[in-house]
């Protein structure tokens, strides 16, 4: 066996390996569509949830299934360009939508590794309803920036309300260096101006440029090494999903859904 992309599969292949694989986890890269600072590509945490997918993938024999490309991005607003979002309620639906489609192909066992920090709440709703509604589906979620201690560490090293920093543009330096504006890296450190906040803001009332933390301190190195690390959580939890039964079996379904 190796590790497959599920896109890029004929139906005949990937029927043959769900086959052979009866409790396979499929990895679902969930990411979104937002400014990322005035140095990365708004794509920026879709890119790096399926480098992480990918990656894990090939340490395991993994299945990857296709990138959630848009999240829920309502903490950056409209003043900065390029954020494109869902509302929680509808990210909420693709994520149901999306197992129950995926468990009719015979994967019945997903993990969702998120790489956007506003997609949490509502990954954790969905998969509470598909744990009560769905039973007979296994459904897990993990966020990429705190799947491993020493990872969670390095992320928030800068300033606790990631965004652009020095961990994420060390990853994109790692996995899409192409995609980053070398030349803007410098001056585009920006403080967390978050500590003591009562209460929520959008990112233009944050930042000046939607940056927080120091990108200018990003290598490539720190990227493959936070890249290595995240991977080895992801195919960890992979390899022990593969055999995971619920302690005390699996409870009745609803009567109804909503």
């Amino acid at each position: 066996m190796t590790w497959l992309r599920w896109q890029d599969a004929a139906w005949p292949d990937l029927q043959e390996v769900l086959a052979a694989r009866d409790h396979e986890v499929g990895l679902v890269p969930v990411g979104a569509t937002e400014q990322h600072g005035p140095h990365l590509p708004t794509g920026t945490d879709s890119i790096i949830a399926t480098a992480v997918c990918e990656r894990a993938a090939e340490l395991v024999d993994g299945v990857v299934l296709p990138t959630v490309p848009i999240g829920v991005s309502y903490g950056h607003g409209t003043v900065l360009p390029g954020t494109l979002s869902l509302s929680p309620g509808l990210l909420a639906e693709v994520l149901k939508t999306y197992a129950t489609w995926a468990a009719a192909s015979g994967l019945q066992r997903l993990l969702f590794v998120n790489a956007h920090l506003g997609n949490t709440a509502t990954i954790d709703t969905a998969t509470d309803w598909l744990r009560l509604y769905t039973p007979e589906l296994r459904v897990g979620a993990v966020d990429w920036w705190s799947c491993d201690p020493l990872v969670q560490a390095d992320v928030v090293e800068d300033g606790a309300d990631i965004h652009a920093n020095r961990a994420e543009t060390s990853m994109m330096l790692a996995v899409a260096p192409h995609l980053v504006r070398l030349d803007r890296v410098a001056a585009a450190d920006d403080a967390d101006r978050t500590e003591g906040l009562v209460f929520r803001y959008t990112a233009p009332s944050l930042s000046t440029n939607g940056v927080t933390g120091q990108p200018s301190r990003a290598t490539a190195e720190l990227g493959a090494q936070l890249l290595a690390r995240t991977a080895a959580a992801v195919a960890d939890r992979v390899e022990r999903g593969r055999t995971e039964e619920p302690p005390l079996g699996v409870t009745a379904r609803p009567p109804l859904a909503p």
